[in-house]
């Protein structure tokens, strides 16, 4: 019965829909429409794109390690990682400098 539940399960939330490196690959981005209607895009890894700056924000506040017991990085961390941060704290701090040149030239 397991078994049939695990197969109704949407790719974005099983490991076939998410990106080693954290995020979510295109396979689980269409999966995430198909189920939600929501339209997911690839990560911004660099420029001052405010997209990604609300992202570093969002993310460099979220509750959670950045690793687990055994020293490997969380998803949390990998996500991080694919939008240009190498930490929480980096989040933080790369979020606060896109906005505040986004706001100087007016995006």
């Amino acid at each position: 019965m397991e078994d049939t539940v695990n197969n109704m399960t949407a790719a974005w939330q099983k490991k076939e829909g998410q990106n080693k490196k954290g995020g979510l690959n295109a396979k689980g981005r269409a999966s995430y429409h198909k189920e939600t209607g929501g339209t997911l895009k690839a990560p911004v890894k660099s420029g001052d794109n405010p997209r990604r700056a609300s992202f570093l924000a969002r993310m460099g506040n979220a509750p959670g390690p950045e690793h687990k017991p055994n020293g490997e990085p969380t998803r949390l961390l990998l996500s991080l990682q694919a939008w240009g941060a190498s930490s929480k704290a980096d989040a933080k701090k790369k979020a606060a400098a896109i906005s505040k040149r986004n706001k100087k030239s007016g995006k």
